[in-house]
């Protein structure tokens, strides 16, 4: 009888030491991060190793073919300018003195010349009326030589006279080459980045086969491009021509279509440890990357495969051996997946798993393993 009782007892304490473990003293779920299977367009891409850099195609550099004193500046920094326009002025006092001189030398020649001309007339019409004289017998041989020789000399002075107008309206060309170089134009519609002079101040000439040095600096916002560096080991996959995507950190959020227009035939390796090839992407739509300043901090993203409508997972998800994590009734599954085309963000999964499934996008503790069991957390929280 008293064995009964110790019996009973002992079951009793089993009893409530299972009920404890069940209850109270049970391991309480972990929470972990999950993503649902599902359907979409997966991308294989490489990145840029380092930040890449906005650049412009055209910009100038930009000072006047002569020295003068700056009497005006339409433009300054932040200015947008079409083709043609004044960026600059210089002095030009000198120069239009020249040009009214060289115009009025014009008009003294064609004055010239019409005296000479005039001339040359009236000793073609003398030396007509002289040959009739001549044929009846009348004038002598010797006056008809000096009139065709009179004739002769008027041609010749008309014809001089003639070439000095040319010679006179060559240099009112010359003049107005002169006076243009005063006007420093914009060859290209843009935007004016730095003006480095003020109204008043003397841009001074350079010694012969030295520029002045630039006092305007002009860029087209329109012909934006990134120049960025990828690993030489992804530089055998880029090709002209491929889509890709640019982001810029002053436009957060915000993604460019773009396309490779350059891979450069070389090897960076100023880092030894790092080498990289240099790419040029262009946005696809111009205006619309219109406003993005250069030297802009850039990321590129080239794609150099895309699959549509396939299953697809984060690509934090998928662990080393292509093993995921797979939540079932509440208890993890580990299970190997047959992994596709990846990216730093997604994974396609073409075998291992079913749309709709949850997997584990994070594994911060060890204990999250299979076998344990968890509550799932959206990625989003």
């Amino acid at each position: 009888m008293k064995a009964i009782r110790w019996f009973v007892v002992v079951a009793a304490l089993v009893a409530i030491a299972v009920v404890l473990r069940l209850t109270v003293l049970a391991p309480k779920p972990i929470e972990v991060h999950t993503a649902v299977v599902d359907r979409g367009v997966v991308e294989e891409s490489v990145t840029n190793t380092r930040a890449g850099t906005v650049k412009v195609r055209r910009r100038a550099s930009l000072s006047p073919q002569m020295g003068g004193l700056v009497v005006r500046i339409p433009h300054f920094e932040g200015d947008e300018v079409e083709e043609g326009d004044v960026l600059l002025a210089m002095d030009d006092r000198a120069q239009r003195a020249e040009y009214d001189l060289a115009s009025k030398d014009v008009r003294t020649a064609e004055a010239q010349a019409d005296e000479a001309c005039l001339a040359a007339e009236l000793a073609s019409k003398e030396l007509n009326r002289l040959l009739a004289l001549h044929d009846r017998g009348i004038a002598s041989d010797q006056s008809l030589d000096v009139l065709q020789t009179e004739r002769d000399r008027s041609r010749a002075g008309c014809a001089a006279a003639r070439a000095a107008i040319d010679r006179a309206r060559s240099r009112v060309d010359a003049v107005r080459v002169q006076l243009e170089f005063t006007r420093l134009r914009a060859p290209f519609a843009g935007t004016v980045a730095e003006v480095s002079t003020e109204v008043g101040e003397w841009i001074t000439p350079s010694p012969p086969g030295l520029p002045i040095p630039p006092v305007i600096d002009l860029l087209d916002g329109r012909s934006v491009y990134v120049s960025a560096p990828i690993d030489e080991v992804d530089a055998e996959s880029a090709r002209v021509g491929q889509p890709a995507r640019i982001t810029v950190d002053s436009r957060r959020g915000t993604s460019f279509d773009a396309r490779v227009a350059r891979v450069a035939p070389y090897v960076v390796d100023d880092l030894e440890q790092n080498r990289t090839v240099e790419v040029e992407v262009e946005f696809a739509d111009l205006d619309g990357a219109y406003g993005i300043l250069p030297g802009t901090s850039a990321d590129v993203e080239i794609i150099l495969d895309r699959r549509d409508d396939v299953l697809r997972v984060p690509a934090a998800a998928v662990a080393d051996g292509d093993v995921v994590l797979v939540l079932v009734h509440g208890m993890l599954e580990e299970r190997e997946i047959d992994v596709g085309l990846r990216n730093w963000q997604l994974a396609e999964v073409r075998g291992g798993l079913s749309e709709g499934e949850l997997v584990v996008t994070s594994r911060p503790s060890t204990d999250i393993k299979a076998g344990a069991e968890v509550i799932p957390k959206p990625s989003g929280e």
